[in-house]
């Protein structure tokens, strides 16, 4: 049985489609990724899985649930991490670990034995007394995940839990999911971090309330329209970076071309050389060259498939 399951799910506000035709499933245990521009409905959907939205057409099941019909359920077994920081800011650690124990109905022996696991889980021992407003960012998040963990749910829905914080404490906290997938915790992470969608199982794209690309990293990179057919892909590391951008721009063999940190990513012509375009450069002043061959990143996919899809709405 799938932890989640999907089938054209659709949320609506009035006449406005918040959700449209959704289907996708994520298996137990596995991390699955989900992305997607700011107001694309990623928040929405979670929240329709969640019970706390009912689905204007279509079905979906958590954890053999139905997310119409056994919300209730549904709510007891999962956990759910928002984007904003949403605990007591005025409570310390400990008391807000406490409260939300006491929200699922955990007493004596269990409670006890559920927050010490909690945390040790994410280390949180030396701050129990300290108010969760003075906490980092970073101890902010791993506090969220004590409190959605506390009841042991199968299923954690994650919605950008590294948003604002360290890349330190942003690759803890991708250890601590790491370890609790390996024990068998499902999650339903949202991020707009394209290292992160890279660790995860399967991922999915959501744009303008659709999904338009769902499975694994490698496969979807796999896509034709990501890299048509007689195209490749270059790397080109080499000095002032933004203007070696323009000048590749204005070679007739340039398809696409974007800064990636200090290289730049040309998708062109197969048929033209990797002397040619190196030979370009250098009439315009750009010595110092490395090139590479590379294959397309998860950037180049959704960035390929947004634009499609904004061709598309033009014509």
């Amino acid at each position: 049985m799938s932890a989640i399951n999907t089938d054209q799910l659709t949320v609506k506000f009035g006449d406005f489609t918040a959700v449209d035709r959704v289907s996708l499933s994520v298996e137990p245990g596995e991390i699955y990724g989900f992305l997607g521009p700011n107001g694309s409905g990623k928040t929405t959907l979670i929240k329709a899985l969640c019970g706390l939205i009912k689905p204007a057409a279509g079905s979906g099941e958590v954890l053999g649930f139905d997310c119409a019909r056994d919300a209730d359920q549904i709510r007891e077994r999962v956990g759910y991490m928002s984007q904003n920081f949403s605990l007591y800011q005025d409570l310390t650690v400990s008391e807000n670990i406490d409260f939300y124990a006491g929200i699922y109905g955990l007493r004596g022996e269990h409670l006890r034995k559920r927050k010490a696991d909690a945390i040790a889980m994410t280390h949180l021992d030396p701050y129990l007394d300290r108010r969760a407003g003075r906490l980092s960012g970073g101890w902010k998040q791993r506090l969220a995940l004590a409190c959605a963990f506390i009841h042991q749910p199968g299923l954690l829905f994650l919605d950008e839990p590294t948003a604002g914080i360290d890349p330190v404490a942003r690759r803890d906290l991708w250890d601590l999911l790491f370890q609790l997938s390996g024990e068998g915790v499902t999650f339903f992470v949202t991020t707009h971090y394209m290292d992160e969608a890279e660790r995860c199982g399967r991922v999915g794209y959501i744009y303008l309330s659709r999904l338009i690309a769902n499975g694994p990293p490698e496969e979807l990179k796999r896509i034709p329209a990501v890299s048509p057919p007689g195209t490749r892909r270059l790397e080109i590391v080499t000095n002032s970076t933004s203007s070696a951008l323009a000048a590749i721009k204005r070679q007739p063999y340039a398809i696409s071309a974007t800064i990636f940190g200090q290289s730049i990513h040309l998708l062109m012509d197969r048929s033209i050389s990797t002397e040619r375009v190196e030979a370009d450069l250098r009439k315009e002043g750009f010595e110092s060259l490395q090139t590479r061959e590379i294959n397309p990143s998860l950037e180049d996919v959704f960035v390929t498939l947004t634009d499609s899809l904004k061709e598309e709405r033009l014509d």
